[in-house]
Protein backbone atom coordinates (compact mmCIF):
# COMPACT_ATOMS: atom_id res chain seq x y z
CA UNK A 1 0.00 0.00 0.00
CA UNK A 2 1.37 3.53 -0.70
CA UNK A 3 1.56 4.81 2.63
CA UNK A 4 0.63 8.78 0.76
CA UNK A 5 -2.49 7.00 -0.01
CA UNK A 6 -3.75 6.16 3.35
CA UNK A 7 -5.70 9.17 5.51
CA UNK A 8 -4.39 9.82 9.30
CA UNK A 9 -7.35 7.51 10.23
CA UNK A 10 -6.60 4.51 8.88
CA UNK A 11 -3.32 4.49 9.54
CA UNK A 12 -4.29 4.82 13.29
CA UNK A 13 -6.24 1.66 12.40
CA UNK A 14 -3.28 -0.49 10.50
CA UNK A 15 -1.07 0.71 14.01
CA UNK A 16 -3.94 -0.13 16.75
CA UNK A 17 -4.50 -3.35 14.65
CA UNK A 18 -0.72 -4.57 14.23
CA UNK A 19 0.04 -3.84 18.36
CA UNK A 20 -3.28 -6.05 19.13
CA UNK A 21 -2.12 -8.45 16.46
CA UNK A 22 1.53 -8.80 17.34
CA UNK A 23 1.36 -10.54 20.90
CA UNK A 24 -1.22 -12.55 19.62
CA UNK A 25 0.87 -14.20 16.84
CA UNK A 26 3.11 -14.45 19.57
CA UNK A 27 1.50 -16.03 22.07
CA UNK A 28 -0.02 -18.59 19.04
CA UNK A 29 3.39 -19.48 18.43
CA UNK A 30 4.38 -19.98 22.18
CA UNK A 31 1.46 -22.55 21.91
CA UNK A 32 2.78 -24.65 19.31
CA UNK A 33 6.33 -24.31 20.72
CA UNK A 34 4.71 -26.58 23.92
CA UNK A 35 3.73 -29.15 21.07
CA UNK A 36 7.28 -29.30 19.86
CA UNK A 37 9.48 -29.42 23.36
CA UNK A 38 6.30 -32.12 23.81
CA UNK A 39 7.45 -33.89 20.83
CA UNK A 40 10.93 -34.04 21.25
CA UNK A 41 10.59 -35.54 25.29
CA UNK A 42 8.46 -37.78 24.13
CA UNK A 43 10.75 -39.03 20.92
CA UNK A 44 13.57 -39.28 22.78
CA UNK A 45 11.65 -41.49 25.59
CA UNK A 46 10.71 -44.45 22.99
CA UNK A 47 8.43 -45.00 19.88
CA UNK A 48 5.58 -45.86 21.67
CA UNK A 49 5.73 -42.49 24.29
CA UNK A 50 6.00 -40.43 20.88
CA UNK A 51 3.02 -42.14 19.80
CA UNK A 52 0.90 -41.93 22.37
CA UNK A 53 1.63 -37.86 22.47
CA UNK A 54 1.20 -37.49 19.03
CA UNK A 55 -2.16 -39.36 18.85
CA UNK A 56 -3.28 -37.96 22.35
CA UNK A 57 -2.45 -34.44 21.53
CA UNK A 58 -4.35 -35.02 18.62
CA UNK A 59 -7.59 -36.18 20.29
CA UNK A 60 -7.44 -32.87 23.00
CA UNK A 61 -6.56 -30.68 20.06
CA UNK A 62 -9.81 -31.70 18.59
CA UNK A 63 -11.71 -31.80 21.68
CA UNK A 64 -10.11 -28.78 22.88
CA UNK A 65 -10.92 -26.42 19.67
CA UNK A 66 -13.88 -26.58 19.62
CA UNK A 67 -14.41 -25.46 23.60
CA UNK A 68 -11.99 -22.72 22.73
CA UNK A 69 -14.28 -21.51 20.18
CA UNK A 70 -17.01 -21.41 22.62
CA UNK A 71 -15.00 -19.13 24.46
CA UNK A 72 -14.04 -16.87 21.58
CA UNK A 73 -17.65 -15.20 22.17
CA UNK A 74 -15.92 -13.19 24.84
CA UNK A 75 -13.70 -10.70 22.37
CA UNK A 76 -16.62 -9.19 20.59
CA UNK A 77 -18.87 -9.34 23.67
CA UNK A 78 -16.15 -7.26 25.58
CA UNK A 79 -15.54 -4.96 22.96
CA UNK A 80 -19.38 -4.02 22.60
CA UNK A 81 -19.51 -3.04 25.91
CA UNK A 82 -16.16 -1.41 25.89
CA UNK A 83 -17.11 0.67 22.63
CA UNK A 84 -20.56 1.39 24.14
CA UNK A 85 -19.22 2.97 27.18
CA UNK A 86 -20.66 0.52 28.91
CA UNK A 87 -17.13 -1.28 31.03
CA UNK A 88 -19.53 -1.97 33.99
CA UNK A 89 -21.02 -4.71 33.10
CA UNK A 90 -17.66 -6.27 32.07
CA UNK A 91 -17.02 -7.48 35.10
CA UNK A 92 -20.29 -9.42 35.77
CA UNK A 93 -19.76 -10.50 32.47
CA UNK A 94 -16.15 -11.78 33.27
CA UNK A 95 -17.83 -13.85 35.99
CA UNK A 96 -20.46 -15.25 33.98
CA UNK A 97 -17.78 -16.38 31.41
CA UNK A 98 -16.05 -17.47 34.42
CA UNK A 99 -18.93 -20.27 35.07
CA UNK A 100 -19.44 -21.17 31.86
CA UNK A 101 -15.57 -22.41 31.09
CA UNK A 102 -16.11 -24.57 34.46
CA UNK A 103 -19.26 -26.39 32.93
CA UNK A 104 -17.50 -26.52 29.45
CA UNK A 105 -14.57 -27.83 31.80
CA UNK A 106 -16.66 -30.74 33.25
CA UNK A 107 -17.66 -31.62 29.44
CA UNK A 108 -14.36 -31.59 28.26
CA UNK A 109 -13.09 -33.69 31.26
CA UNK A 110 -15.73 -36.34 30.66
CA UNK A 111 -14.98 -36.88 26.98
CA UNK A 112 -11.61 -37.42 27.58
CA UNK A 113 -11.89 -40.03 30.94
CA UNK A 114 -14.19 -41.88 28.19
CA UNK A 115 -11.78 -41.72 25.20
CA UNK A 116 -11.20 -45.20 24.44
CA UNK A 117 -14.32 -46.25 23.05
CA UNK A 118 -12.94 -43.51 20.14
CA UNK A 119 -9.56 -45.30 20.24
CA UNK A 120 -10.87 -48.40 19.33
CA UNK A 121 -13.51 -46.65 16.76
CA UNK A 122 -10.16 -44.90 14.81
CA UNK A 123 -7.81 -48.61 15.34
CA UNK A 124 -5.60 -47.21 17.31
CA UNK A 125 -2.41 -49.87 17.93
CA UNK A 126 -3.55 -51.65 21.10
CA UNK A 127 -0.45 -51.39 22.89
CA UNK A 128 -0.40 -47.60 22.91
CA UNK A 129 -3.93 -47.20 24.02
CA UNK A 130 -2.93 -47.18 27.87
CA UNK A 131 -0.65 -44.97 27.33
CA UNK A 132 -2.64 -42.42 25.24
CA UNK A 133 -5.52 -43.18 28.02
CA UNK A 134 -3.13 -42.25 30.51
CA UNK A 135 -1.59 -39.57 28.84
CA UNK A 136 -5.14 -37.62 28.69
CA UNK A 137 -6.61 -38.70 31.98
CA UNK A 138 -3.20 -36.90 33.60
CA UNK A 139 -4.01 -33.96 30.85
CA UNK A 140 -7.52 -33.18 31.86
CA UNK A 141 -6.77 -32.25 35.56
CA UNK A 142 -5.62 -29.22 34.16
CA UNK A 143 -8.76 -28.59 31.70
CA UNK A 144 -10.23 -26.51 34.64
CA UNK A 145 -7.35 -24.39 34.46
CA UNK A 146 -6.93 -23.91 31.01
CA UNK A 147 -10.22 -23.00 30.10
CA UNK A 148 -10.70 -20.15 32.97
CA UNK A 149 -7.44 -19.04 31.68
CA UNK A 150 -8.93 -18.69 28.38
CA UNK A 151 -12.06 -16.77 29.69
CA UNK A 152 -9.82 -14.43 31.04
CA UNK A 153 -7.85 -14.27 28.58
CA UNK A 154 -10.62 -13.18 25.80
CA UNK A 155 -11.78 -10.70 28.35
CA UNK A 156 -8.14 -8.67 28.42
CA UNK A 157 -8.08 -8.82 24.46
CA UNK A 158 -11.65 -7.66 24.31
CA UNK A 159 -10.75 -4.51 26.12
CA UNK A 160 -7.83 -4.21 24.18
CA UNK A 161 -4.89 -5.81 25.84
CA UNK A 162 -3.24 -8.52 24.46
CA UNK A 163 -0.11 -8.53 25.84
CA UNK A 164 -1.20 -12.03 28.32
CA UNK A 165 -1.29 -14.15 25.47
CA UNK A 166 2.00 -13.12 24.96
CA UNK A 167 3.40 -13.05 28.72
CA UNK A 168 1.53 -16.09 29.55
CA UNK A 169 2.07 -18.05 26.14
CA UNK A 170 5.97 -17.34 27.14
CA UNK A 171 5.83 -18.19 30.72
CA UNK A 172 4.15 -21.75 29.72
CA UNK A 173 7.31 -22.74 27.46
CA UNK A 174 9.95 -23.11 30.38
CA UNK A 175 7.45 -24.47 32.85
CA UNK A 176 6.63 -26.76 30.01
CA UNK A 177 10.41 -27.78 29.77
CA UNK A 178 11.21 -28.67 33.20
CA UNK A 179 8.11 -30.22 34.09
CA UNK A 180 8.17 -32.99 31.39
CA UNK A 181 11.98 -33.28 31.90
CA UNK A 182 11.26 -33.78 35.72
CA UNK A 183 8.24 -36.03 35.17
CA UNK A 184 8.85 -37.96 32.03
CA UNK A 185 11.96 -38.89 32.48
CA UNK A 186 12.17 -39.48 36.57
CA UNK A 187 13.94 -36.46 38.07
CA UNK A 188 14.11 -34.85 41.60
CA UNK A 189 12.87 -38.33 43.01
CA UNK A 190 10.07 -39.01 40.98
CA UNK A 191 8.94 -41.41 38.82
CA UNK A 192 9.54 -42.15 35.46
CA UNK A 193 6.00 -41.71 34.08
CA UNK A 194 6.97 -41.39 30.25
CA UNK A 195 3.80 -40.18 28.41
CA UNK A 196 1.74 -39.97 31.60
CA UNK A 197 4.19 -37.30 32.93
CA UNK A 198 3.94 -34.91 29.90
CA UNK A 199 0.12 -35.05 30.34
CA UNK A 200 0.95 -34.03 33.68
CA UNK A 201 3.72 -31.34 33.03
CA UNK A 202 0.64 -29.69 30.63
CA UNK A 203 -1.76 -29.85 33.46
CA UNK A 204 0.76 -27.72 35.32
CA UNK A 205 1.43 -25.25 32.90
CA UNK A 206 -2.24 -24.55 32.29
CA UNK A 207 -2.05 -24.12 36.18
CA UNK A 208 0.67 -21.80 36.24
CA UNK A 209 -1.16 -19.60 33.23
CA UNK A 210 -4.27 -19.16 34.75
CA UNK A 211 -2.39 -18.12 38.17
CA UNK A 212 -0.21 -15.80 36.34
CA UNK A 213 -3.05 -14.09 34.22
CA UNK A 214 -5.68 -14.14 37.71
CA UNK A 215 -2.92 -12.05 39.41
CA UNK A 216 -2.40 -10.01 36.25
CA UNK A 217 -6.36 -9.19 36.45
CA UNK A 218 -6.28 -8.67 39.97
CA UNK A 219 -3.16 -5.99 40.29
CA UNK A 220 -3.42 -4.39 37.05
CA UNK A 221 -5.32 -0.43 37.82
CA UNK A 222 -6.57 -1.44 34.28
CA UNK A 223 -8.69 -3.92 35.47
CA UNK A 224 -8.75 -3.38 39.13
CA UNK A 225 -11.88 -0.53 38.39
CA UNK A 226 -13.95 -3.98 36.53
CA UNK A 227 -14.10 -5.81 40.16
CA UNK A 228 -13.61 -8.96 37.93
CA UNK A 229 -13.40 -10.76 41.57
CA UNK A 230 -15.29 -8.15 43.46
CA UNK A 231 -17.84 -10.70 44.36
CA UNK A 232 -19.09 -13.82 43.62
CA UNK A 233 -22.44 -13.88 41.57
CA UNK A 234 -24.22 -17.39 40.60
CA UNK A 235 -24.39 -18.27 37.10
CA UNK A 236 -26.91 -16.16 35.40
CA UNK A 237 -28.88 -18.14 32.27
CA UNK A 238 -29.45 -15.08 30.60
CA UNK A 239 -26.23 -14.25 30.26
CA UNK A 240 -24.09 -17.92 29.23
CA UNK A 241 -26.95 -18.50 27.36
CA UNK A 242 -26.08 -15.03 24.96
CA UNK A 243 -22.16 -16.55 25.15
CA UNK A 244 -23.10 -19.62 23.86
CA UNK A 245 -25.70 -18.20 21.47
CA UNK A 246 -22.27 -16.63 20.21
CA UNK A 247 -19.52 -19.01 20.92
CA UNK A 248 -21.18 -22.38 19.95
CA UNK A 249 -21.39 -21.49 15.75
CA UNK A 250 -17.61 -20.57 16.28
CA UNK A 251 -17.18 -23.39 17.77
CA UNK A 252 -18.48 -25.40 15.53
CA UNK A 253 -16.75 -23.42 12.56
CA UNK A 254 -13.73 -24.50 14.13
CA UNK A 255 -14.20 -27.75 14.50
CA UNK A 256 -15.53 -27.97 11.05
CA UNK A 257 -12.14 -26.39 9.55
CA UNK A 258 -9.88 -28.30 12.11
CA UNK A 259 -11.56 -32.42 11.28
CA UNK A 260 -11.13 -31.21 7.44
CA UNK A 261 -7.64 -30.96 7.62
CA UNK A 262 -7.26 -33.87 10.57
CA UNK A 263 -9.40 -36.63 7.83
CA UNK A 264 -7.40 -35.16 4.96
CA UNK A 265 -4.03 -36.48 6.89
CA UNK A 266 -5.86 -39.71 7.70
CA UNK A 267 -6.87 -40.19 3.71
CA UNK A 268 -3.24 -39.05 2.94
CA UNK A 269 -2.10 -41.42 5.51
CA UNK A 270 -3.25 -44.39 3.04
CA UNK A 271 -0.98 -43.21 0.29
CA UNK A 272 2.42 -44.42 1.62
CA UNK A 273 4.94 -43.12 3.91
CA UNK A 274 6.60 -40.44 1.29
CA UNK A 275 3.20 -38.47 0.78
CA UNK A 276 2.36 -38.45 4.89
CA UNK A 277 5.96 -37.11 5.41
CA UNK A 278 5.40 -34.57 2.89
CA UNK A 279 1.78 -33.64 3.31
CA UNK A 280 2.82 -33.43 7.35
CA UNK A 281 6.54 -30.82 6.46
CA UNK A 282 4.08 -29.00 4.03
CA UNK A 283 1.21 -29.26 6.53
CA UNK A 284 3.48 -27.89 9.58
CA UNK A 285 5.13 -24.99 7.43
CA UNK A 286 1.61 -23.30 6.73
CA UNK A 287 0.03 -24.07 10.45
CA UNK A 288 3.47 -21.92 11.18
CA UNK A 289 2.65 -19.22 8.98
CA UNK A 290 -1.27 -19.32 9.54
CA UNK A 291 -0.64 -17.89 13.20
CA UNK A 292 -0.05 -14.80 11.73
CA UNK A 293 -3.39 -13.79 9.77
CA UNK A 294 -5.20 -15.37 12.32
CA UNK A 295 -3.70 -12.88 15.23
CA UNK A 296 -4.79 -10.31 12.76
CA UNK A 297 -8.25 -11.53 12.15
CA UNK A 298 -8.55 -11.38 16.50
CA UNK A 299 -7.45 -8.11 16.80
CA UNK A 300 -10.14 -7.35 13.95
CA UNK A 301 -12.87 -9.37 15.91
CA UNK A 302 -11.99 -6.57 19.04
CA UNK A 303 -11.68 -3.97 16.57
CA UNK A 304 -15.08 -4.18 14.63
CA UNK A 305 -16.21 -5.28 18.22
CA UNK A 306 -15.63 -1.77 19.57
CA UNK A 307 -16.68 -0.02 16.20
CA UNK A 308 -20.19 -1.86 16.72
CA UNK A 309 -20.31 -1.39 19.94
CA UNK A 310 -20.15 2.48 19.54
CA UNK A 311 -22.31 2.55 16.71
CA UNK A 312 -20.10 3.47 14.14
CA UNK A 313 -20.08 2.81 10.83
CA UNK A 314 -17.22 4.14 9.41
CA UNK A 315 -15.21 2.87 11.98
CA UNK A 316 -16.88 -0.52 11.93
CA UNK A 317 -15.66 -0.09 7.51
CA UNK A 318 -12.41 0.81 8.67
CA UNK A 319 -11.40 -1.86 10.71
CA UNK A 320 -12.85 -4.47 8.65
CA UNK A 321 -10.96 -3.21 5.70
CA UNK A 322 -7.83 -3.19 7.54
CA UNK A 323 -8.11 -6.24 8.99
CA UNK A 324 -8.47 -7.95 5.24
CA UNK A 325 -6.13 -5.99 4.17
CA UNK A 326 -3.35 -6.94 6.64
CA UNK A 327 -4.23 -9.99 6.44
CA UNK A 328 -4.49 -10.64 2.50
CA UNK A 329 -0.67 -8.64 2.76
CA UNK A 330 1.09 -10.79 4.68
CA UNK A 331 -0.44 -14.01 2.94
CA UNK A 332 0.94 -12.48 -0.32
CA UNK A 333 4.17 -12.61 1.21
CA UNK A 334 4.08 -16.17 2.81
CA UNK A 335 3.00 -17.68 -0.81
CA UNK A 336 5.46 -15.82 -2.11
CA UNK A 337 7.96 -17.43 0.06
CA UNK A 338 6.26 -20.66 -0.87
CA UNK A 339 6.83 -20.21 -4.33
CA UNK A 340 9.82 -19.14 -4.59
CA UNK A 341 12.03 -21.60 -1.99
CA UNK A 342 9.78 -24.87 -1.95
CA UNK A 343 12.31 -27.21 -1.59
CA UNK A 344 14.45 -24.99 0.52
CA UNK A 345 11.61 -24.67 2.97
CA UNK A 346 11.20 -28.51 2.83
CA UNK A 347 15.07 -28.86 3.41
CA UNK A 348 14.14 -27.48 6.86
CA UNK A 349 12.07 -30.38 8.12
CA UNK A 350 14.28 -33.55 6.37
CA UNK A 351 17.38 -34.53 4.39
CA UNK A 352 14.91 -37.25 2.34
CA UNK A 353 14.92 -36.38 -1.06
CA UNK A 354 11.70 -38.33 -1.83
CA UNK A 355 9.93 -36.09 0.46
CA UNK A 356 11.50 -32.81 0.28
CA UNK A 357 10.05 -33.33 -3.15
CA UNK A 358 6.45 -34.71 -2.27
CA UNK A 359 6.54 -31.91 0.57
CA UNK A 360 7.99 -28.95 -2.09
CA UNK A 361 5.22 -29.89 -4.61
CA UNK A 362 2.13 -29.42 -1.55
CA UNK A 363 4.12 -26.07 -0.61
CA UNK A 364 3.77 -24.91 -4.28
CA UNK A 365 0.16 -25.50 -3.85
CA UNK A 366 -0.41 -24.24 -0.57
CA UNK A 367 0.96 -20.87 -2.12
CA UNK A 368 -2.59 -20.95 -3.95
CA UNK A 369 -4.66 -21.08 -0.78
CA UNK A 370 -2.43 -18.57 0.73
CA UNK A 371 -4.88 -15.54 -0.30
CA UNK A 372 -7.95 -17.83 0.38
CA UNK A 373 -6.76 -18.64 3.67
CA UNK A 374 -6.30 -15.29 4.65
CA UNK A 375 -9.49 -13.82 3.45
CA UNK A 376 -11.33 -16.37 4.80
CA UNK A 377 -9.93 -15.82 8.60
CA UNK A 378 -9.90 -12.41 8.63
CA UNK A 379 -13.25 -11.96 7.01
CA UNK A 380 -15.11 -14.23 9.64
CA UNK A 381 -12.68 -12.50 12.55
CA UNK A 382 -14.77 -9.52 11.21
CA UNK A 383 -17.75 -11.21 11.35
CA UNK A 384 -17.24 -12.32 14.98
CA UNK A 385 -16.64 -8.79 15.96
CA UNK A 386 -20.26 -8.00 14.84
CA UNK A 387 -21.26 -11.40 16.61
CA UNK A 388 -22.94 -12.96 13.23
CA UNK A 389 -21.64 -16.06 13.40
CA UNK A 390 -24.78 -18.24 12.72
CA UNK A 391 -23.98 -17.90 8.54
CA UNK A 392 -20.44 -18.35 8.98
CA UNK A 393 -20.88 -22.06 10.49
CA UNK A 394 -23.30 -22.82 7.79
CA UNK A 395 -20.43 -21.31 4.42
CA UNK A 396 -17.63 -23.51 6.41
CA UNK A 397 -19.71 -26.69 6.45
CA UNK A 398 -20.78 -26.18 2.74
CA UNK A 399 -17.72 -25.05 2.02
CA UNK A 400 -15.40 -27.51 3.49
CA UNK A 401 -17.84 -30.62 3.43
CA UNK A 402 -19.52 -30.63 1.09
CA UNK A 403 -17.12 -29.34 -1.49
CA UNK A 404 -13.30 -29.43 -0.20
CA UNK A 405 -13.39 -32.83 1.34
CA UNK A 406 -15.61 -34.58 -1.34
CA UNK A 407 -13.50 -32.74 -4.03
CA UNK A 408 -10.05 -33.78 -2.50
CA UNK A 409 -11.17 -37.32 -2.06
CA UNK A 410 -12.51 -38.11 -5.41
CA UNK A 411 -9.08 -36.56 -6.82
CA UNK A 412 -6.54 -38.24 -4.35
CA UNK A 413 -8.62 -41.47 -4.22
CA UNK A 414 -10.62 -41.74 -6.97
CA UNK A 415 -8.78 -40.25 -9.95
CA UNK A 416 -5.33 -41.71 -8.05
CA UNK A 417 -3.89 -37.80 -7.92
CA UNK A 418 -2.64 -38.57 -4.59
CA UNK A 419 -1.82 -36.09 -1.87
CA UNK A 420 -1.85 -33.36 -4.70
CA UNK A 421 -5.72 -34.38 -5.25
CA UNK A 422 -6.35 -34.00 -1.57
CA UNK A 423 -4.86 -30.48 -1.25
CA UNK A 424 -6.61 -28.93 -4.20
CA UNK A 425 -9.92 -30.19 -2.67
CA UNK A 426 -8.50 -27.64 0.35
CA UNK A 427 -7.71 -25.24 -2.27
CA UNK A 428 -11.63 -24.96 -3.75
CA UNK A 429 -13.03 -25.46 -0.13
CA UNK A 430 -11.00 -22.40 1.17
CA UNK A 431 -11.89 -20.72 -1.50
CA UNK A 432 -15.26 -20.81 -1.77
CA UNK A 433 -15.36 -20.15 1.85
CA UNK A 434 -13.37 -17.22 1.50
CA UNK A 435 -15.46 -16.15 -1.31
CA UNK A 436 -18.88 -16.60 0.93
CA UNK A 437 -17.36 -14.93 4.00
CA UNK A 438 -16.30 -12.09 2.45
CA UNK A 439 -19.46 -11.15 0.42
CA UNK A 440 -21.64 -12.58 3.97
CA UNK A 441 -19.20 -9.13 5.64
CA UNK A 442 -20.08 -6.91 2.51
CA UNK A 443 -23.53 -7.27 3.23
CA UNK A 444 -23.77 -7.02 7.15
CA UNK A 445 -21.43 -3.99 7.15
CA UNK A 446 -23.65 -2.70 4.34
CA UNK A 447 -26.71 -3.07 6.67
CA UNK A 448 -25.07 -1.60 9.68
CA UNK A 449 -24.12 1.48 7.91
CA UNK A 450 -27.35 2.08 6.59
CA UNK A 451 -29.05 1.28 10.10
CA UNK A 452 -26.48 3.48 12.13
CA UNK A 453 -25.25 5.88 9.19
CA UNK A 454 -21.76 7.04 10.00
CA UNK A 455 -20.01 9.51 12.65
Amino acid sequence: MNRLALSPAVRREIGATARLAGPIVGGQLAMTGLAFIDTVMAGRLSARDLAAVAVGGSVWSATGLFFLGVLMALPPSVAHLAGGGRERRVGPLARQALWLSLGLALIGMAVVFNVRPLLGAFAVQPEIVPVVVGYLRALSWGIPAWFAYLALRFVCEGLGDTRPVLYFGLLGLPVNAVADYVLMYGKLGFPALGAVGCGHATALVWWAQVAGLALYVGLRRRFRCLHIFGRLDPPRRAAIGELLRVGLPIGISIFVEASLFAMAALVIGSLGTVAVAGHQVALNFVAVTFMVPLGISMAATVRVGRAAGARDAAALRRAAGVGVGLAMAVQVVHAALMVALPRQIAGLYTDDARVVAAAAELLLLAAVFQLSDGLQASAAGCLRGLKDTRAPMGITLLAYWLVGFPLGYALAVGRGVGAPGMWTGLIAGLTLAALLLAARLYRVTTRFATAYGSK
